[in-house]
Order: C-alpha cells, then structure tokens, then sequence
C-alpha cells in the first residue's frame, strides 16, 4: 500500500499542475476568442477555413492592442482619444465609470507607479495576525490627513482566489516590507500557504562570508 500510495502520489503531482495549467489557459484563450466576434461573419475563420482553430482570438487580440497603441501614440490618435474621451465625460453614470476604470489602469500600467509591486505585511485582521498584502497607493489624501498618520493604501486577496479582497488603510510604522516578488506571492495566496517562497537572510549571509583581505 506505501508503494501504492508513491506512485499515486507523484502521478497526482503531475497531472494536478498540467491541468490547472490547461483549464486556465483554455479559460484565456476561449475568452479571447470571443474578439473574433468582432470580425463579420463572412469573415470569421471558422465560416472561411470550415474549422474551429484556437488561439487566433489571441493572435487578434494582441493585433488589436498594438494598432490601437499605435494609433493613440500619434498626434491625430491623441485628438481623437480626446474628443471620444470628452464626450463619455458628458454621459453622468459612464463618465464616472469610465474616468474610474481609466485611472486603475493608469496607475497599474504606468513604468513608474507603484501599484502592486511591493509585497506587504500587516496586522491584519487584528493586531498579533499578520496577513499578505499588495501595496497599492502612498497618496491617500482626505485619509492621510484625518488620520494624521502616514498611512499606505494596501489590497489584502483573499485565497485561493486572489482577484477578491479588501481595501486596508494600514499605518506605514505598522507595515513590513518583504521581499518576495509579486508572483511569488501569488503563488503563496493561490496554494493556501503551502508554496513558501525560498528565501535567505541577508543578515546571516553577511556573517558566513570571508572577512574581507587585509591590505
């Protein structure tokens, strides 16, 4: 039965992760093959190839994103993203969704912003508990101020589903910066704490190192 068990074992600790690799990247591709849609139906490559061929969605899709990149980037591009963007300004309910939706991805996007690129510690969701969290903004303005803190604005996910979570105003003096990576994190999150990110202590390293030659 312990042989039985081994083999079952390692056989379990392959397949598992190939198909939690497959069904996801399946979930992508099928969402993305629905840019195909977009395309008339004479058009579409299922109506003139006569077959179904996964992945072309994707290949749209990203073609898609470019032009548009390169569209925007230009000078007539900016104007007309400037008329198409004042007129959903006049629009009461998309102005505030579209305005909302177009900061996240500002913020998230941007080369230089800081949003989820540092991986937290806070006591969270009492004092002597620590959780994970993602740093998502230093600048919290009506907040900093009432508080009278330093205070940084943090997404705690929750597990094993990391894209649902809550909003945490958490006092930078109360805050440990890790240094795990963003992914490394995730996988944490996603696995229930059982893929630990490896790590060394600087601090330890320092003292296992040769003392440095004498002149």
């Amino acid at each position: 039965m312990k042989t039985l068990r081994k083999y079952l074992v390692a056989g379990l600790l392959i397949w598992v992760p190939l198909g939690i690799t497959f069904l996801i990247l399946k979930i992508l591709i099928g969402f993305m093959d629905r840019s195909l849609l977009l395309l008339p139906e004479a058009y579409r490559p299922e109506n003139m190839l006569g077959i179904h061929i996964p992945g072309l969605g994707l290949i749209l899709t990203l073609t898609l994103l470019v032009v548009t990149g390169l569209l925007v980037t230009n000078l007539l591009g900016r104007k007309i993203l400037g008329g198409w963007e004042s007129l959903l300004a006049r629009i009461p309910l998309i102005r505030s969704v579209y305005s909302g939706a177009k900061q996240v991805a500002e913020t998230m996007f941007s080369e230089g912003g800081q949003s989820f690129k540092k991986v937290l510690l806070i006591p969270y969701p009492r004092e002597g508990v620590w959780s994970l969290a993602f740093q998502t903004a230093t600048e919290v303005g009506e907040v900093q101020v009432k508080t009278s803190r330093e205070v940084l604005c943090v997404f705690v996910p929750t597990t094993p589903n990391p894209t649902s979570g809550f909003i945490v105003m958490v006092p930078r003096a109360d805050v440990i910066e890790l240094d795990m990576t963003v992914d490394a994190a995730l996988r944490m999150i996603i696995s229930l704490g059982v893929v630990v990110p490896e790590w060394r202590d600087p601090a330890q390293d320092s003292k296992l190192a040769p003392p440095p030659p004498r002149a």
